[in-house]
């Protein structure tokens, strides 16, 4: 094991969570950091995965503040999974959007460009990146034509731009990752995730109709459990410089994975379009190949899709619980 001291940015999000978890789970000998901000209000105290984490003040778009945490950590490894993630919304306020996820990793990077130390960064980007693919581009490969078709993905492509520029001017080891459709039950803004919600609200009876979105857009899907894996198989492995599709092998509609959740629910389920939740400007179909990052590590997907809606579920129907 070649890394003792893992920095992890945007740790008290959906896929920041998980991957603390897999590193802490499986390598408790290595020591972790996560940045998070103040404002952010969360109380570490009331969750045990925390208490493994030496949690560091930063706000990333501050680039003091990212140097004094760097500092601290020292680390030999950076996960950059920090950004706002929210596609939806960043038609709604994509100022905000571009300005914290731009200005979040130009400053991660030039701090460790201008440190003494050059540890392996993994910047974390989405396959959003590709935007709409043209059905020839399918399944869709690193060598796609990147076409960013919401503010949010202009954003991503930026940060994915500021890392290949960064290693191609300045030889730093920065490896990037484009991960495709995943089920991950804390981040509600995830179509997957809003339906699980919405039927224990309705096991509940605090609801009575699921809404839904575009259900035609085509998906495939892998666990965030699995994702987790994925990204620290792309520290172990894969090579700086280059980028890597991570995602499933098998296609399902929205609409198909709804009734599959609706199949698991505990009363019957009634549905409605609520047009709110359309997207100015829709990516439908997302289809990759997997096999470069595949051939790289021999990474695989492990939990099934029923048992990772499951996990979804029950994910709800505890918290709803408390």
């Amino acid at each position: 094991m070649k890394y003792k001291k893992i920095l992890i940015t945007g740790i008290l999000g959906s896929g920041g969570y998980y991957l603390a978890k897999y590193i802490i789970d499986n390598y408790p000998e290595l020591k972790v950091y996560g940045l998070a901000r103040w404002r952010s209000g969360f109380d570490f105290k009331k969750n045990n995965l925390y208490s493994n984490v030496c949690m560091l003040e930063c706000d990333l778009t501050d680039v003091s503040s990212v140097a004094r945490a760097f500092n601290e950590a020292k680390p030999d490894l950076v996960f950059n999974m920090a950004s706002n993630a929210n596609v939806r919304a960043s038609f709604d306020t994509p100022l905000a959007i571009l300005q914290n996820n731009i200005f979040s990793t130009a400053n991660l990077l030039e701090v460790i460009r201008l440190s003494d130390l050059n540890p392996t960064v993994v910047h974390c980007s989405t396959s959003e990146v590709y935007g709409k693919v043209s059905t020839e581009d399918i399944p869709i490969t690193e060598k796609a034509p990147i076409k960013p078709a919401s503010p949010y993905a202009v954003s991503k492509t930026t940060q994915d731009m500021l890392c290949d520029v960064y290693f191609r001017s300045f030889g730093m080891p920065i490896i990037r990752t484009r991960m495709f459709g995943y089920i991950n039950p804390r981040r509600d803004d995830l179509f997957a995730t809003a339906f699980a919600k919405q039927i224990v609200q309705i096991e509940r009876g605090e609801k009575s109709v699921l809404e839904h979105g575009n259900l035609d857009s085509i998906r495939t899907l892998i666990d965030v459990r699995d994702a987790a894996e994925s990204y620290w198989e792309t520290a172990t492995y894969c090579i700086p410089g280059e980028a890597y599709n991570i995602g499933g092998s098998t296609p399902i509609k929205v609409g198909e994975c709804l009734t599959e959740l609706i199949k698991l629910a505990k009363k019957p389920i009634s549905t409605k379009l609520n047009e709110s939740l359309l997207r100015p400007n829709d990516v439908t179909l997302q289809i990759p190949s997997s096999e470069k990052f595949v051939k790289e590590t021999g990474w695989k997907q492990k939990i099934s899709l029923k048992e990772s809606l499951n996990f979804l579920l029950e994910f709800w129907r505890q918290r709803s619980a408390v």
